[in-house]
């Protein structure tokens, strides 16, 4: 697989994954870019190279499973399961809208391609932990990834639940924390200091990698070395990331965490992602 889709096909597809993400948040008025952007270089990797899925199929028995815990940065998933064709890509206009498939927070029953509905903080994990014991209780091969955002990490339930996957041996379990400093009304280290992430999740038994979350190179690594595990524990990768990672003005700033471009920012927004900087 990694043959056709080389490292450089996944930058360039990142590029097409953040340009949609601005595009529907533009187009509702509405949504989260921050957290999309900066989980853009992940989600960009887990679909268009890791994840055993068929968008022809969305409910494949076989299928690896996502959960997008932190549920309100969605429309990086949306720009994700749109470039796959797991519905017609005219929907992302739709973002927000009533009677849309493309809802504020994901809905299972709404969209093809979404694994679990998810929005309620800190409880997307312990979802994800039961599918890997699910998956390993019907002797199925299929493996569970789980993103989870830094300030969603201040809830307790995060922590409940990586301790249940080490007691259970999930090893068929890869979290990915978004690392990206901010949260909804401040910094992390403000709102509720996430010390070591890389320490405290090593701590609760998972085998644990540090990487800069927007190196494409150093992602697609963290999958492969995962992949060649020969471990019992759960997975956790620490994604360094940047909120709005991509737009110069949405760049670590809080701001952004909830708030669409107005038509200027917009274009401005398009012509940087557009750019190709993060490709060099």
């Amino acid at each position: 697989m990694r043959q056709e889709n080389s490292i450089e096909f996944l930058k360039e597809k990142a590029i097409d994954v953040r340009t949609t993400i601005l595009t529907m948040i533009h187009e509702a008025k509405s949504g989260h870019p921050g957290g999309s952007l900066s989980s853009a270089d992940i989600l960009t990797a887990l679909y268009f190279d890791e994840l055993n899925i068929k968008p022809e199929d969305p409910k494949w028995e076989d299928r690896d499973r996502f959960v997008l815990s932190k549920g309100h940065a969605c429309p990086v998933q949306y720009s994700c399961l749109a470039l796959k064709e797991y519905f017609p890509y005219e929907e992302i206009y739709k973002l927000r809208k009533e009677g849309s498939i493309l809802q504020g927070h994901p809905d299972m029953k709404r969209c093809p391609g979404i694994d679990i509905s998810t929005g309620s903080l800190g409880q997307g994990l312990s979802v994800a932990v039961g599918m890997a014991i699910a998956s390993k209780r019907d002797n199925k091969n299929y493996r569970v990834f789980c993103v989870v955002g830094d300030g969603e990490s201040n809830e307790g339930q995060i922590w409940e639940a990586l301790e249940t996957a080490s007691k259970y041996e999930l090893n068929n379990l890869i979290v990915s924390i978004d690392q990206n400093r901010l949260q909804n009304d401040n910094t992390c280290e403000v709102v509720m200091p996430s010390r070591d992430l890389a320490k405290k999740v090593d701590a609760f038994g998972c085998e644990t990698q540090e990487i800069d979350g927007h190196k494409m190179e150093e992602i697609v690594v963290a999958f492969d070395n995962i992949r060649n595990s020969k471990s019992n524990k759960p997975h956790a990768i620490i994604a360094h990331t940047t909120k709005g990672r991509g737009v110069s003005f949405m760049e670590d700033v809080v701001a952004w965490h909830g708030m669409a471009p107005n038509d200027e920012q917009f274009e401005v927004a398009l012509k940087e992602v557009k750019g190709g900087l993060l490709c060099k």
